[in-house]
């Protein structure tokens, strides 16, 4: 009988060839994280361990859960989810009486494996009571200069130092500059108007479906035509989210078809998620129960809604809170070409 052939094992992230390799940037993830603690506990921020397990794993179209079985003392079994993020546990401390709060939280997302995605990684959430989520940009450039070290963030050939003052551009004006497209004319109504802006995307060289909504219109020329000019040479803010993109965020006082939703990008890479976040639960029911109804028709399934949540949103202070990949920013600070290759121990 022939012998099989041993394995090659200098891949693997647990040999010691490979993990010597790794072991720089992650004590430089190690570094970067116990300098953001230390900033936010000069600032009075209090740190919070959420539980993973939850009723409901988050309700928007695109986010893909991870599901499990919890059986009980009677051998009966329940569906919990691994959260998508921290998001619905962190609001209820809101209502609870907590003022500032953050997070460093393992969270599980499906669909996701690649370069920049794990299927587990680390979010850094943080929230403030009765503050502008506008705050939570100058947070997101002192932690990306704490993260740069009096350096640059790089990924590949793309570079950016968070030490310049960054470009702050709303959506629209960035589909304006980078596409071409007037994306408010297709938001003048009730619903927004897929002809209008389908027409507009096909003008800018950007292919659609049939069968794609406005939704995925948008995603389609931000991804194509947006993203890739975003956060070179300076950190970018994307502000102001059309409403219909933004389901956990305040509209914009000034214009209700924009929301006060942000996103960061350094070097091409989306980095954060930013909100002035929404606490009517009349309005958040709607929102989700819409975004479901779309999961169904895309996905064929729906997550629960959690309304131990949505009764906590009526205790809400207003608040504005945001949610950064750790990994993606210790990818960035050390140049390291894959998210596992920032992660101590990644997924098999």
């Amino acid at each position: 009988m022939k012998a099989e052939k041993p394995a090659d094992l200098a891949h693997e992230w647990w040999h010691p060839s490979r993990h010597a390799d790794r072991r720089p940037a992650l004590l430089a993830r190690n570094r970067i994280q116990a300098g953001l603690r230390d900033w936010f506990s000069q600032r009075d921020f209090l740190e919070v361990d959420p539980s993973a397990l939850q009723v409901s794993p988050g309700n928007e179209t695109h986010l893909h859960a991870m599901t499990c079985e919890a059986i009980g003392n009677d051998g009966q079994g329940r569906r919990l989810y691994l959260h998508t993020s921290p998001e619905f546990a962190m609001k209820k401390l809101l209502a609870a009486g907590e003022r500032r709060i953050f997070s460093f939280a393992h969270v599980w997302r499906n669909r996701e494996r690649g370069a920049r995605h794990s299927p587990e990684f680390t979010m850094l959430e943080w929230y403030r009571v009765a503050e502008d989520y506008t705050v939570l940009m100058e947070d997101t450039l002192a932690f990306l200069r704490l993260a740069a070290g009096g350096g640059v963030l790089r990924c590949r050939d793309a570079v950016c130092d968070p030490a310049l003052a960054p470009e702050r551009l709303s959506v629209a004006d960035a589909f304006r500059r980078h596409a071409g497209i007037d994306l408010l004319a297709s938001l003048q109504g009730p619903v927004p108007d897929r002809a209008a802006l389908a027409a507009q995307a096909i003008a800018s060289g950007v292919k659609v479906a049939a069968d794609d909504v406005w939704s995925d219109i948008f995603s389609r020329v931000l991804s194509e035509k947006v993203e890739p000019h975003l956060g070179l040479g300076r950190v970018t803010f994307l502000d102001r989210y059309p409403a219909a993109e933004a389901a956990l965020a305040r509209v914009c006082a000034d214009d209700p078809r924009e929301a006060e939703r942000f996103e960061v990008y350094a070097c091409g890479v989306e980095l954060a998620n930013g909100f002035g976040e929404l606490t009517n639960p009349a309005e958040q029911r709607r929102r989700f129960q819409a975004e479901m109804d779309e999961k169904a028709r895309v996905y064929g399934e729906r997550y629960p809604i959690d309304e131990s949540f949505l009764a906590a949103l009526e205790l809400m202070p207003e608040a504005a809170g945001i949610a950064l990949g750790f990994d993606r920013l210790g990818m960035l600070a050390t140049g390291a070409r894959r998210i596992d290759d920032v992660i101590w121990a990644p997924v098999g």
